[in-house]
């Protein structure tokens, strides 16, 4: 990462809520064709968050822990910052002096770009403007708020409109928060109602409906350059497991995340 860095633009995707064992059953029963073509093997790999709900995760992995693989380590980190005794920084980290990775990027010449989504980054409160506002440049509208049907294509159409724009010499970090994970997920599943509510299933089409149009982000991220992706949930969300609903809370569905990285070359879609 200490070669990536400065080289590649990089893209940073966070699927808001998404559990794993969801995520996997998907990907291995061939449900996200646009996914899985860029999963390592086709599968995605198993992690622990950072954080139980969405505040606490995002301000882990900016400051540069991501979602831990789910292995006893230390696991080297791709970024660190720079701090005496660190025992997951290893030669190819890349390691910033900054507070956090987003404006150690900015220092080291990236364009830094938020795409909001779930209410922390709504910038309508001092709270939903602390994320976004470590982006040089941040973005977020009602429809890409958890509420609306169409919330990740409304995204991907912000994106490939400031990647259109940008310089072509200039390298981007681009920062996604999809929120169509997230409650309510229920009209993501056809027949679904309100009255009955989410569930794993409603879950399971809000993933599926986010990779049919996830192949548009990739193209736009990597159309200037190659791009290093990583792609993540913050955490996952209980749907009755052992009496347990919603996330901010200790369970093994809300802590256990799928996670992969992966390249996307010019051209990707």
């Amino acid at each position: 990462m200490s070669q990536v860095v400065g080289r590649d633009d990089l893209l940073l995707v966070t699927l808001d809520t998404l559990r794993f064992d969801v995520a996997a059953e998907l990907a291995e029963a061939g449900r996200l064709p646009n996914l899985a073509a860029h999963l390592p093997g086709g599968r995605w790999e198993e992690r622990h968050a950072p954080g139980s709900f969405t505040y606490a995760s995002h301000q882990a992995m900016f400051a540069g822990f991501l979602p831990t693989p789910a292995a006893p380590g230390p696991h080297p980190r791709l970024f660190a910052a720079r701090f005496e005794g660190s025992e997951s920084t290893a030669d190819r980290t890349y390691v910033f002096d900054a507070p956090d990775l987003v404006s150690g990027l900015a220092d080291a010449g990236y364009r830094t770009v938020c795409i909001g989504g779930v209410g922390f980054f709504n910038k309508r409160g001092a709270l939903g403007s602390v994320l976004p506002g470590m982006f040089q440049e941040s973005h977020w509208e009602p429809e890409f708020g958890v509420a609306s049907p169409t919330s990740f294509e409304a995204q991907v159409a912000r994106a490939e409109r400031v990647i259109a724009e940008l310089p072509a010499g200039r390298r981007l970090f681009l920062f996604v928060n999809v929120p169509s994970l997230h409650q309510p997920n229920w009209f993501h599943l056809p027949g679904a109602t309100r009255e009955a509510g989410d569930s794993r299933a409603t879950h399971a089409a809000a993933l599926e409906y986010v990779d049919r149009h996830i192949g548009r982000l990739f193209a736009a991220a990597s159309s200037r350059r190659r791009c290093f992706t990583i792609v993540c949930s913050d955490h996952g969300t209980a749907y009755g497991d052992d009496g347990w609903t919603g996330h901010r809370l200790g369970h093994e569905s809300v802590w256990t995340v799928p996670y992969a990285h992966f390249f996307l070359e010019p051209g990707a879609h």
